[in-house]
């Protein structure tokens, strides 16, 4: 199997894979690889934060022509994967100078697949560009040939609980992400102070409660393949449900300045479920004051490509002088666009991970904020 994700989180994902089973894992570029049975697989759909989706590879070959690539995919025992009334889809990535249009390789594999349904059943399956039953993925890396299937369909990141969209919301999965990278021990209050619609404090909520991150969903693209086993998914289902939390005594706040986003956050925590574990309060950050205890703060604040800032070197500034005036002994994680975020936010980084926000290529920075003199309120207020 190979999950997907964000370039950043493979190491992140790495130890989620492991703690969830699977064997021979792999860290790789924007995804890892690993193994394990038909419980793990859809348990990996169930249950892993930072993966956008699950292939599971059928069938691999070297190729070094279109002859070859249509001889190898008509290998394949498609009639054994899915059924001739059943609807497909062909996802083609290629990285090759033999073969250098993907939509071309992906009508290659279409014609074997059809062709092979035509010789076994003297029927052929349909095309569906939009929401097939079953989704093949085509890789050829030079003269590598990977199929694979995608056993989650739609993207791990559509979580179900969001009804109310922001302007720009950051994805679920590096939300979650960005949360177990920042190392929260789930003991230290945790602040997101500009949430937005609130995926941030809802993905700290679900980590906080252990409750899974499919916990929403009703599909998954397995569930149409031909060896999908119901009786073995709910019972997965069950031993993952059976270690969600109840109730914690972690303090977990949401902030945002706006009354329509703390409102959206509100309604989408309702939605998942999640509303008696995350405080929300219409608060502009530049005019809060002294925080009474340290607090673990994960953020994603607006900058010029994602929203309109008059001033990004004085709205970082500002950010810089409240963390350093109010915060006194908390530990902040700002993700950010701006190259010049922290030599205006004034304050060390203490780490400096490369992260992508959407096609952004973004530095998530580590801000250790030491107990010190406590100065006056400046103009940040």
């Amino acid at each position: 199997m190979f999950a997907k994700t964000f370039a950043g989180l493979e190491q992140v994902l790495a130890k989620e894979i492991t703690a969830l089973g699977g064997h021979d894992v792999k860290p790789g570029i924007r995804g890892v690889s690993f193994s394990g049975d038909l419980a793990l697989l859809y348990a990996a759909n169930y249950s892993l934060r930072t993966a956008l989706r699950i292939l599971v590879e059928l069938h691999t070959a070297t190729v070094e022509n279109e002859d070859a690539l249509y001889r190898e995919c008509k290998k394949i025992a498609w009639e054994n994967v899915m059924s001739v009334s059943q609807t497909f889809s062909m996802d083609a990535t290629v990285n090759s100078r033999l073969f250098n249009h993907s939509q071309y390789v992906a009508l290659k594999v279409k014609d074997a697949l059809v062709d092979r349904f035509r010789e076994k059943q003297f029927k052929r399956p349909t095309v569906a560009k939009s929401y097939p039953d079953v989704k093949v993925n085509v890789h050829i890396d030079h003269q590598r040939l990977t199929i694979s299937l995608d056993a989650s369909s739609e993207s791990l990141h559509l979580r179900g609980y969001r009804i109310i969209q922001g302007e720009a919301p950051i994805n679920e999965v590096l939300a979650a992400g960005m949360i177990l990278l920042s190392d929260w021990d789930i003991k230290t209050p945790f602040l997101d102070p500009m949430c937005g619609s609130g995926t941030i404090p809802i993905e700290a909520a679900l980590i906080a409660t252990n409750t899974p991150p499919g916990y929403y969903r009703k599909e998954w693209g397995f569930m149409k393949w031909n060896n999908y086993d119901n009786e073995l998914f709910l019972q997965m289902k069950e031993k993952e449900n059976a270690k969600i939390r109840s109730s914690t005594n972690v303090s977990i706040a949401a902030y945002d300045k706006s009354f329509a986003m703390s409102r959206a956050t509100q309604q989408n925590l309702i939605s998942a479920l999640m509303d008696q574990h995350v405080i929300v309060e219409k608060k502009d950050f530049f005019k809060t004051s002294e925080i009474q205890n340290p607090c673990h703060i994960v953020t994603n604040p607006p900058y010029g490509q994602r929203l309109e800032e008059e001033n990004m070197p004085a709205f970082y500034s500002d950010l810089g002088r409240v963390l350093k005036h109010y915060y006194s002994g908390s530990t902040a994680w700002i993700i950010t666009s701006f190259e010049d975020a922290m030599k205006h936010v004034g304050l060390k980084s203490g780490a400096k991970i490369p992260l992508f926000n959407g096609a952004l290529p973004c530095k998530f920075y580590r801000i250790d904020l030491y107990q010190g003199s406590k100065k006056t309120p400046s103009s940040a207020d």
